[in-house]
């Protein structure tokens, strides 16, 4: 029996499973909690991340590990390792004109054929280029730049910041999946452009080398280290998602991401093109409003997610009319940020709490079903949804799933699905 370490730092909290390779049971877990905010010193990762594992039963037994985290954040590291300043995270959208100016000088045609993304506050890119901009001082001092994934690897490893000139910054190491996430990586040839990097941070900087999905490195006790991956590509590894399956994440947010076997680009800027774990594609389609529309229109009903569900099945398809655009906090897709919701349809007979329940689950899933769409029309094959994340547990979601998206749906078991796909990941580089 070999033991394998997977690891998920998410925004709001770092999750460890140590896992059995010969059952895939999962045998010890830890969890830590993140602090709040959309600019947080990444030391405070490092120290949840010790306190996941020392809660998991330690590391001592694995015999090889892998980090899945958060994509986009900007961990900026001066000569000698130590960190400049706070990172600045994926949803902290201080870098929105960033992203413009980046587009107004480069045209998001030519992004996305060398990058397969438009920018937009997101990606780290952009945070380099407000870095630029807004703390010049600060900029000068990047020597290297990481991901929260990249970073927390070599942490781990045994790296970090030294005295003097030599703090293996050359250790740093990721993966595809969150490589594609930058806007300075082209998935064509697997490099990095070099060019995008200068005009974003004003100089060149080490960045963390990318390794295949099935290369891995050491840490400071010998054990085997992978790649590690991002969020989305974790969680596809971890529900074992294949190239015709599309994931859809239900939480606060939601996520539609496929597995593709060719790069896709949208210069619209709706499907984002990044790349998976284990070797192929995973373009991305991103909502605001998932769950929190079932939470909105269950607290208007007063009643709870079990019964909002059973209301909503007492209701026939279409909801009688009454119809909800489920944008109560503007929409990233469609790129609405100052929209609102609305709720049309009201007639007399239509208006009733069956009617509303029914629509609030149509209406959201409808906004997910726009991300399939605009898969389909950039020719990514999808046979089968799988749904994951809070809102999956709702029986009427379920149920109901398959007659917006058209086609099968299933429901893997609730489970922690980036830890596990790092798992996953550690497994197949011990060759099991």
């Amino acid at each position: 029996m070999a033991l394998v370490m997977g690891v998920d730092s998410s925004t709001q909290s770092c999750k460890v499973v140590i896992v059995d390779t010969d059952s895939g049971r999962i045998v010890r877990q830890g969890r830590a909690s993140h602090p709040d905010g959309t600019n947080v010193d990444p030391e405070a990762w490092w120290a949840a991340l010790q306190q996941a594992i020392d809660a998991a039963g330690g590391m001592d037994d694995v015999a090889a590990w892998a980090v899945g985290g958060q994509q986009h954040g900007m961990v900026a590291l001066d000569a000698t390792g130590a960190v400049v300043r706070d990172a600045l995270l994926w949803n902290d959208t201080r870098s929105a004109g960033a992203a413009s100016d980046l587009i107004a000088e480069f045209g998001a045609e030519e992004l996305v054929r060398r990058t397969g993304l438009v920018p937009v506050a997101s990606f780290t890119i952009t945070k380099l280029r407000w870095l630029r901009d807004h703390e010049p001082e600060n900029a000068e001092r990047v020597a290297a730049v990481a991901l929260p994934h990249d970073w927390l690897t070599w942490r781990l490893r045994g790296y970090g910041p030294r005295s003097g000139e030599n703090p293996d910054l050359a250790e740093l190491v990721t993966d595809r999946s969150d490589a594609s996430g930058t806007g300075y990586w082209n998935p064509d040839d697997d490099g990095y452009d070099r060019e995008l990097l200068v005009a974003a941070l004003g100089h060149d900087v080490v960045l963390p080398r990318v390794l295949g999905p099935r290369e891995s490195v050491t840490d400071a006790a010998g054990r085997r280290v992978g790649p590690g991956a991002g969020d989305n590509a974790g969680a596809g590894l971890g529900v074992g998602a294949r190239v015709g399956d599309v994931v859809v994440s239900i939480g606060t947010s939601g996520t539609v991401f496929a597995i593709s076997d060719k790069p896709v680009r949208d210069a619209s800027g709706t499907v984002a093109g990044f790349a998976d774990a284990d070797g192929h594609f995973l373009p991305i389609v991103v909502t605001l409003n998932a769950a929190r529309v079932l939470d909105a229109i269950a607290r208007l009903l007063g009643v709870d997610h079990h019964e909002l569900s059973r209301l909503a099945l007492a209701a026939q398809p279409g909801a009688g009319g009454l119809t909800l655009v489920p944008y109560f906090e503007g929409e990233r897709t469609p790129n609405l940020p100052d929209a609102t919701a609305s709720l049309t349809g009201m007639t007399l007979a239509s208006t009733t709490r069956e009617n509303l329940a029914r629509a609030a689950v149509e209406g959201m899933l409808g906004g997910l079903g726009a991300g399939l769409a605009a898969l389909r029309e950039l020719g990514v094959p999808i046979e089968r949804a799988l749904l994951i994340g809070g809102g999956a547990q709702s029986e009427a979601v379920r149920r109901i799933a398959p007659e917006v998206f058209g086609v099968p749906v299933e429901v893997p078991e609730p489970g922690e699905y980036v830890a596990l796909g790092a798992a996953r990941q550690a497994a197949s580089i011990l060759g099991l």
